[in-house]
C-alpha cells in the first residue's frame, strides 16, 4: 500500500508535487557580497535535491538589497545576478523535485548596520530580547509611492525567478517580515487604505499576489507563507487568519503554508516569551507535536487551496495523523533536513519513523548559530557535525557572520566611492 505521505498532489495551477513532504525555507546566508548566489549555495541545494522531498523552498531571497535578513541573502532587485540564479535553480531541480524561490522583504526586521532607516507600515520599533544581539532601528512609515514600489519589486523578482528556472515562488508573509507587518495591528497603525481593518491590512498581500500573477501567468505556482497566528497579544490572530484565507481563495494561490510567531515571539521554534493573547496554549495544542497544526484545521476547513504546515513535526505518526484528519495537505520540514539531509527519503522508505531532534539539547540562543553552522558544512560538501555544542556554535557563528557583514559593508562602500 502506498505510504500516505508518498501520495502526489496536484496544485490548482496544474503543477504536480511528487509527495506530501516539503523542505521548508531556512536562511542559508551563502550569497556573496553582491548578494548573488554562489557555488556553495548550489552544492547545498544539490544535496537537498536528493532529500526525497517533493518540494524544496529556498531561503529568503530578498526583493530589496537595502532590506536584508542577514548579509548573505540572495537578492533579486536587478538583472545582475541572472546567471548565478539560473545555476542555483538548476541545482535545486537536479533530482526532479519542485524548487520554489521564497521571496521576502524584511521591512523593519533588518539589522541597523545594514539599514539604519528601514521601511515599514508604521514607525513601530521591534520589541526583541536585547541579549539576543539584535540591533534594529526605528522604521520609517512607507509612503504610498514606496508601497507601490515594493509591490513592483515582488513582481519583478518573481519574473526573474521564473526566467531563471525556479518552478514556483512563495511569498514570505509570516514571521514579522514586511507583509506580516502590514497584517499585524501591532506594527501597522496606519489610518489610510493600508491599515485599520483586516481588509485594509491585507491589501498589500493581495496586491502583491495579483502583481506576481500578472507577470508569471496562470500556470506558474504561487504560494504564500502566512502566520496561523502571531501568538502575540494584540497581533494577527488565528481568527483573522481564517477570515483572510477566505479572501485568498479568490486570489489564485496554489499553496498556503502556515507557520507562526516572529522575532518578538519565536513560536516557530516552539517558544513563547510574551503573552500569546487569545491564541495562547490550549489542551488540544499542547497535546500535538507540531506547533501550529491545531490551528491549521480551522484554516484548512475554509481553504480552497492546498495547505502546508511547518514547525515541530518529528514523527511519521504525527504527520500521517494530521494528513488523514484533513488538517493539512503537505508537511513542511526544516531543521530535520539539516541534521539528516536525506530524512524525507528515509521516512518514505520506512527506514525511520522519527526525525532527528538535536535541537532538544540546545537552548533558545544556541539554535540559530548551531543550525547555521551545519548549513555551512553542508555547503562545503561535509556531513553535519551533530556533536557540536551550542556554546561552540555561538562563538564560531559570531565570527563567521561578522566577516560576512564586513564583506557586505566593504562592498557597498566601494560602490559608493
Amino acid at each position: 500500500m502506498t505510504h500516505p505521505l508518498a501520495r502526489p498532489l496536484e496544485l490548482p495551477c496544474g503543477a504536480l508535487l511528487a509527495n506530501r513532504l516539503a523542505k521548508a525555507a531556512m536562511s542559508e546566508g551563502l550569497a556573496d557580497a553582491r548578494n548573488h548566489s554562489t557555488p556553495r549555495l548550489e552544492r547545498l541545494y544539490r544535496r537537498w535535491a536528493g532529500s526525497g522531498a517533493g518540494l524544496l523552498f529556498s531561503g529568503n531571497i530578498q526583493v530589496d538589497r537595502r532590506h536584508l535578513e542577514r548579509p548573505g541573502n540572495v537578492v533579486i532587485d536587478d538583472a545582475s545576478g541572472r546567471a548565478s540564479l539560473a545555476r542555483l535553480a538548476a541545482a535545486g531541480k537536479s533530482r526532479g523535485a519542485h524548487f520554489w524561490a521564497q521571496l521576502s522583504h524584511t521591512g523593519r526586521q533588518v539589522s541597523s548596520h545594514i539599514n539604519p532607516a528601514p521601511l515599514s507600515p508604521s514607525a513601530v520599533e521591534i520589541d526583541v530580547i536585547r541579549e539576543a544581539g539584535f540591533s534594529f532601528a526605528t522604521p520609517r512609515p512607507m509612503t504610498e509611492a514606496e508601497i507601490g514600489r515594493a509591490i513592483d519589486q515582488f513582481a519583478f523578482a518573481a519574473g526573474e525567478a521564473q526566467a531563471a528556472g525556479f518552478t514556483g515562488v512563495i511569498l514570505h508573509a509570516a514571521h514579522g517580515y514586511l507583509i506580516s507587518q502590514f497584517l499585524s495591528p501591532l506594527s501597522n497603525r496606519r489610518t489610510d487604505r493600508w491599515g485599520g481593518s483586516l481588509e485594509n491590512r491585507s491589501r498589500f498581500l493581495l496586491e502583491v499576489i495579483a502583481a506576481i500573477r500578472a507577470v508569471v501567468g496562470p500556470g506558474f505556482p504561487i504560494g504564500a507563507k502566512l502566520n496561523a497566528s502571531d501568538f502575540q497579544k494584540g497581533g494577527f490572530t488565528n481568527a483573522e487568519c481564517v477570515e483572510l484565507v477566505k479572501v485568498l481563495n479568490t486570489a489564485r494561490l496554489d499553496l498556503l503554508e502556515l507557520s507562526g510567531g516572529s522575532l518578538e515571539q519565536p513560536k516557530v521554534v516552539g517558544i513563547a516569551i510574551k503573552d500569546e493573547g487569545e491564541d495562547g496554549p490550549r489542551a488540544s495544542t499542547v497535546a500535538r507535536e507540531a506547533y501550529f497544526v491545531a490551528f491549521a484545521g480551522a484554516v484548512r476547513a475554509v481553504a480552497e487551496m492546498p495547505v502546508m504546515v511547518t514547525g515541530g513535526f518529528r514523527t511519521v505518526a504525527g504527520m500521517v495523523e494530521a494528513l488523514e484528519n484533513g488538517e493539512l495537505d503537505v508537511v513542511g520540514l526544516g531543521r530535520p533536513l539539516i541534521a539528516d539531509p536525506e530524512a524525507p527519503r528515509r521516512l518514505l522508505a520506512g527506514e525511520i519513523d522519527r526525525l532527528p531532534t538535536p535541537e532538544a539539547s540546545l537552548n533558545l540562543f544556541h539554535l540559530l548559530p548551531w543550525n547555521n553552522l551545519q548549513i555551512e558544512r553542508l555547503a562545503d560538501g561535509l556531513d553535519p557535525h551533530l556533536s557540536l555544542t551550542g556554546e561552540a556554535a555561538v562563538e564560531a557563528f559570531r565570527d563567521l557572520e561578522g566577516r560576512y557583514m564586513a564583506a557586505l559593508l566593504e562592498h557597498r562602500d566601494r560602490l559608493a566611492a
